[in-house]
Parts: C-alpha cells; sequence; structure tokens
C-alpha cells in the first residue's frame, strides 16, 4: 500500500469522469433499442391516412387510391345512379346494411356520408378479387343500369357496393372510415375527429 496522500479533488473528478461516460453509453445503447419498438416507416405510410382532391372527379367517374395495400375507389354519383338504389333494395342481401362493413355514418341506402359521393374498398368479399365498375349496361334489370361486377365468380353489388342475392359474395363492399376536409378533399383512413 502506498502512503501517498490521496487526491480527493482528482478521485472525485474521475467518478464524475466515468459516471458521464457510461451514462452517455447507456443511452447511445437505449436510443437505437428503443427506436426498433417503433412500426418501419413502410409500415406507418401504410396504415395512414390518404388525402385526395375529389373536385376534378365527374358525375358518374370512378377514381381510385390507395390505402393500406388495397384499392379504394371513390364515386362521384348522378342522380341518375342514386335513384336506382330504390330499385335494388329488393334484390340485395343486405339492403340495411346490418353487417359491420362500413362506419355507422354510412349505415343507409346510399352507404355513404353523402348520396353524391361513395367511398369503398375495391376487393369482392367473396375470395379477394376487384370487381369492374359498370357505370352503364351493368345488367338486364329494368332501370339498373349501373353497379359492381366481379368476373371471378359472377358476385354482382349496386352502385352502393351492397351484394345482389344469389350470388357467391357473402357481404356487401367495404366502406372505409372517411370524411370530408372540405368541398374539394377527403380523408380516407380516418374519421372526422380522429384525424
Amino acid at each position: 500500500m502506498s502512503n501517498a496522500p490521496v487526491d480527493k479533488g482528482r478521485r472525485r473528478f474521475l467518478t464524475v469522469a466515468t459516471s458521464v461516460v457510461g451514462g452517455a453509453g447507456a443511452v447511445a445503447a437505449a436510443v437505437p433499442f428503443i427506436a426498433s419498438w417503433n412500426p418501419s416507416a413502410r409500415a406507418r405510410i401504410a396504415g395512414a391516412p390518404v388525402e385526395m382532391k375529389i373536385d376534378k372527379i365527374e358525375p358518374g367517374q370512378l377514381v381510385r387510391s390507395e390505402w393500406r395495400g388495397s384499392p379504394v375507389w371513390v364515386i362521384r354519383r348522378t342522380p341518375a345512379m342514386v335513384e336506382q338504389l330504390n330499385l335494388t333494395d329488393d334484390r340485395v342481401r343486405d339492403p340495411n346494411s346490418d353487417q359491420p362493413q362500413q362506419p355507422e355514418y354510412a349505415k343507409n341506402q346510399h352507404r355513404s356520408i353523402d348520396p353524391e359521393w361513395f367511398v369503398a374498398v375495391g376487393i369482392c368479399t367473396h375470395l379477394g378479387c376487384s370487381p369492374q365498375f359498370l357505370p352503364r349496361n351493368f345488367t338486364n334489370m329494368d332501370g339498373i343500369e349501373s353497379g359492381f361486377f366481379c368476373p371471378c365468380h359472377g358476385s354482382r353489388f349496386d352502385i352502393a357496393g351492397r351484394v345482389f342475392q344469389g350470388v357467391p359474395a357473402p357481404t356487401n363492399l367495404v366502406v372505409p372510415p372517411h370524411y370530408f376536409v372540405d368541398e374539394s378533399t377527403i380523408l380516407i383512413g380516418v374519421d372526422e375527429g380522429a384525424a
């Protein structure tokens, strides 16, 4: 053992310096570890709401977008298309949208916030094919001119995405959460007030 006098100032400095370096090392190791718990940028984008401009959509036109890796349709229905819904009520499987395929605010005959606009996930509820939008010459049923037809197995949906009786698809097309930000913009993937 040495009989040299103890330099308490130096000892205190070395203790503090070692603590600071150790603390910095712990933080440096913890930051990437904790950051790895967050979803990746790709995962955040995949589930993020999608903003869509709708002011240029013509009556009777369908515009496609993508949300959570699925096609989303936005259709500006004509007054004649909306009127057709009265003709399909007794021909569709779930006319009152009792199955939870839409938010509560879209549980109506036109399955939308505004009868002029229809927003739906463009995937058939039978086996996941993408139905075709037929704005005219949809079917030979009296007065029903527009709707959706899935060529894979013959499922048909009216212009509100309600599935007809006697086809393979079991439920109506899915209506995603959405709201109108203003007259020219719609936000798909989130309800109003949750954004």
